[in-house]
């Protein structure tokens, strides 16, 4: 039952990113045509763009987590014991899930102060271009607890036939 919500959740969380890159992309390019055929621009281009990108960094970051694509130094665990190693990722484990979890409740509070403000062009709220930190602090945490047993044994990432930690970190 665990494995379904996990695969649901990774395929969910890269469908979307899917679905952002893509818009973001195809706004982007109208954009850049209308404006050197035209002369003119798409007003809300540049900052719904930008917000897409805000969005994918965060939703993103939870991706890169769990197939090994975010920056490790691991030559301290490498050169200790197993189990010296174990509790030197146990830690590591646990520093990030407290961090993940200030942020979340941090990033929730910014996004529920700047609930009234809204963007110039598109006139949306601001907080919900910020709820992407909450949003992705939370996926952050939850992928970080899929890969915990296996990242404490031996220091390992989730596998996928489709994507490697060099890959995820490009993303």
């Amino acid at each position: 039952m665990l494995d379904r919500i996990e695969k649901g959740l990774v395929a969910i969380n890269r469908w979307v990113l899917i679905f952002l890159l893509l818009a973001m992309a195809i706004i982007i390019f109208s954009n850049v045509v209308l404006r050197y055929t035209t002369g003119d621009s798409i007003v809300w281009a540049e900052e719904v763009a930008r917000h897409m990108m805000i969005w994918v960094a965060f939703l993103g970051a939870g991706l890169a987590l769990r197939f090994g694509g975010h920056v490790a130094i691991d030559n301290l665990h490498r050169s200790v014991s197993t189990r010296t190693a174990q509790l030197l990722r146990a830690l590591v484990l646990l520093c990030l899930a407290l961090f993940f979890i200030f942020m979340t409740i941090s990033s929730s509070d910014y996004v529920w102060r700047t609930r009234f403000q809204s963007t110039a062009a598109t006139d949306i709220p601001i907080s919900f271009v910020y709820a992407a930190m909450p949003v992705g602090f939370v996926l952050m945490l939850v992928h970080l607890l899929f890969i915990a047993r296996g990242y404490i044994a031996d220091g390992s990432y989730k596998e996928s036939n489709e994507i490697d930690g060099e890959a995820a970190g490009s993303l």
